[in-house]
């Protein structure tokens, strides 16, 4: 896709944040971000306050594993209570804190990777540069801990560890970026300033939001990391966040990185299929996976989710971008007791369960724009099924389809007199 494509643009991204409120059919909008989708008990219990006292009483899950709360009676005071409560570290970069990370973090079976330093390394290092603040709210970092679940979500920047040495991929195209895990921060913040100076030179693209829609975007990102001029980023990162190695000169940066136009061909490990109830950890523990129904979490269920989490040892829940919710680190009976509760609370944690990957926009009454009450009409469908359906489906109430998933989706979208089924 170029940027020959976006050329009526006249406008910046328009993506709501904690501050920059969009203005909804049923009121102010705000979104939070949670890099790697991480939140301790303490912060969704917070969370699911602002939402009751001040909002519609729901936190919703996006695509991104972020939250939204709607129908805002105040904005002003969500924003104070969620940065008093740790969660709006940077306004000014409040947009552009969009992490996505493998939800295991690196202890499935084929993990390679714990991701969380690494998602909260990049999190902190974007925020120490205030030029990166001016990325687009749609410019997005994915962490993958070599299980493959993340290069299908099509990220700007995405790091894929291997068993040597990992790989930068640019708009999910493997640009023969050779990387460390230890160099991986440094190079990711390098390639988001790539952009921004690709978008910023002459003809360059100035109303692209991503990598993705600029004239050959991985292959000019790809050759701006390779350019002897552009390396010394990595070590003004490693400087603003206090790192002790400053290695990383231009000559050895380009040559882990490899030629801008080497393309591996190496074929990506496919995505697993998205699943609900336990997973086996490596360490003999269990990981729990439930779905949240049209990615809709009433604060009750937010409640029960952090008192779960809090039983175990207090560690971070983890929202997906398949609006799931994954608990970590339990032992086998506590996993069972987890499930009980969550399913008591109107989670989903069996894996039968026609729930699993069907998704929907916002719809009326929500949005202006929609044709249909998608979810209603979603939930009437899944109370037809036996199981889950063999695509994911994502039901839309217009043309501009909301909130669709990456990859093969069976998309109803509505019409204003029925839905058009497509496959994608």
């Amino acid at each position: 896709m170029s940027i020959a494509d976006f050329s009526g643009r006249v406008r910046p991204d328009a993506c709501p944040g904690a501050l920059q409120v969009h203005e909804a059919a049923d009121g102010p909008l705000v979104r939070v971000r949670l890099p790697g989708g991480a939140i301790s008990p303490g912060r969704l219990r917070e969370l699911a306050g602002c939402a009751t006292d001040l909002g519609s009483g729901v936190i919703e899950l996006t695509s991104r594993a972020n939250v939204q709360v709607r129908g805002l009676r105040s904005p002003e005071g969500f924003a104070a209570r969620i940065a008093a409560a740790g969660l709006l570290p940077s306004a000014a970069h409040e947009r552009v804190r969009n992490i996505v990370a493998s939800p295991l973090g690196g202890r499935g079976r084929c993990g390679l990777l714990r991701t969380q330093p690494l998602v909260e390394a990049l999190d902190r290092a974007l925020c120490a540069l205030p030029r990166l603040a001016g990325l687009p709210g749609r410019f997005l970092f994915a962490v993958d801990d070599g299980t493959g679940d993340m290069p299908g979500l099509g990220a700007d920047v995405t790091f894929v560890p291997g068993a040597a040495e990992g790989r930068l991929l640019l708009a999910g195209v493997d640009a023969g970026l050779a990387v460390g895990a230890d160099a991986a921060v440094r190079r990711m913040i390098a390639a988001a300033e790539a952009f921004l100076d690709e978008r910023e030179r002459p003809g360059g693209g100035r109303a692209a939001w991503r990598i993705g829609e600029l004239v050959d975007g991985p292959g000019r990102i790809a050759a701006r990391l390779g350019a002897a001029g552009h390396q010394a980023t990595p070590d003004r990162i490693a400087a603003r966040l206090g790192a002790d190695d400053h290695s990383a000169t231009p000559d050895r940066m380009a040559a882990r990185l490899g030629a801008a136009g080497d393309r591996a061909t190496t074929p990506l490990p496919a995505a697993p299929a998205q699943r609900a109830g336990r997973v086996d950890q490596r360490d003999g523990r269990v990981a729990l996976e439930a779905v949240v129904p049209l990615g809709r979490l009433s604060a009750a269920q937010a409640g029960a989710v952090a008192d779960v989490a809090a039983a175990r040892d207090g560690g971070p829940v983890r929202f997906t971008p398949w609006r799931t919710v994954v608990l970590l680190d339990l032992s086998p009976a506590a996993a069972d007791r987890a499930a009980r509760s969550l399913e008591a609370a109107g989670l989903v944690t069996d894996p039968a369960s026609p729930w699993g990957g069907v998704s929907a926009c916002t719809g009326r009454p929500g949005c202006a724009k929609s044709l249909a009450d998608v979810r209603e009409d979603a939930r009437r469908w899944v109370a037809t099924l036996d199981g889950p359906p063999a695509a994911p489906v994502h039901w839309a109430g217009c043309e501009r389809r909301c909130g669709l998933p990456r990859g093969r989706v069976v998309q109803m979208i509505a019409t204003g007199d029925g839905y058009q089924e497509r496959q994608q």
